[in-house]
């Protein structure tokens, strides 16, 4: 199970940097989504989101993305492994 804590969001946040995503934190009424605006990944999160679920949004745009998990760090694939093992219900 993965803490849905400062910490877990930390990580996540490096795994898409090492994935070639950048994260925006925006303020507005929408829901948390990634998109490819002009072959560009972005993800934008909620900046008034709580911290849970920032972190379930990411899990869960994470578990749909293909991922080659070479350009992930070895210190975080053991996270990613955890990430890929754990079925979410947001």
């Amino acid at each position: 199970m993965i803490a849905l804590t400062q910490t877990s969001l930390d990580k996540l946040e490096v795994i898409f940097k090492d994935l070639g995503y950048r994260l925006r934190f925006e303020k507005g009424s929408f829901r948390t989504g990634a998109c490819t605006l002009q072959d560009s990944k972005v993800i934008v999160i909620n900046k008034f989101s709580t911290v849970d679920m920032k972190v379930q949004s990411l899990i869960q745009i994470l578990q749909t993305l293909p991922v080659d998990e070479t350009l992930i760090s070895e210190k975080l694939r053991s996270f990613y492994q955890q990430i890929k093992q754990i079925k979410l219900s947001i």
